[in-house]
C-alpha cells in the first residue's frame, strides 16, 4: 500500500459520524494525512416518484443544500480540533458513486467510513452505500461498525 496523505471520512451527520470521524482523526494522525469530509445529500431525482412538494422541486434542492451546508459546519466546529489539517464539502448525488468519483478527482488514499448509516426504509431503497462503496472505491476502504 502507498503512503497515506489524503483521507476521505464521508458522514452522514448520524450519531455514529463522530465516531467515524474520530476513528480517521487517529488513522490521520498516524499517518500525517490530511482529511476531507464530505456529505452527499441524495439526489432528489429517486424521490421524484414518491411525493409531490409544496414547492417548485429546484427551490427544495437549494435549501436542503443550504441545510446541508450549516450541518456540515456545525458539524465540523463540534467535533474536529481546528488543528486538525482538513476540508469538508456537501455534494449532492447518488451517495455512493459521488463518494467514489470524490476520491478519484482527489486522489484519495484511503477512505474511512462506518457500516451503519442509513436506517430502515432507506436502506431497503438504496442498499448499504457502504457496500457499494467497497466494491467500487478506487483506493482502500477502512470500514468501522460504530457499534463495537
Amino acid at each position: 500500500m502507498n503512503e497515506l496523505k489524503k483521507i476521505l471520512v464521508p458522514v452522514d451527520f448520524s450519531e455514529n459520524s463522530n465516531k467515524i470521524l474520530q476513528s480517521a482523526v487517529f488513522v490521520s494522525g498516524k499517518c500525517d494525512a490530511r482529511l476531507s469530509i464530505i456529505y452527499v445529500l441524495q439526489s432528489f431525482d429517486d424521490y421524484s416518484g414518491f411525493f409531490v412538494p409544496h414547492m417548485p422541486i429546484a427551490q427544495f434542492e437549494v435549501e436542503m443544500l443550504e441545510g446541508a451546508t450549516k450541518k456540515m459546519e456545525s458539524f465540523i466546529h463540534e467535533n474536529l480540533a481546528s488543528d486538525i489539517p482538513h476540508e469538508a464539502k456537501v455534494l449532492t448525488g447518488d451517495v455512493a458513486e459521488e463518494i467514489c468519483s470524490y476520491a478519484k478527482k482527489n486522489s484519495i488514499d484511503m477512505i474511512v467510513m462506518g457500516t451503519h448509516g442509513y436506517r430502515g426504509f432507506e436502506k431497503i431503497l438504496f442498499g448499504s452505500v457502504a457496500e457499494k462503496i467497497v466494491k467500487t472505491a478506487p483506493c482502500p476502504v477502512l470500514v468501522i461498525n460504530p457499534y463495537k
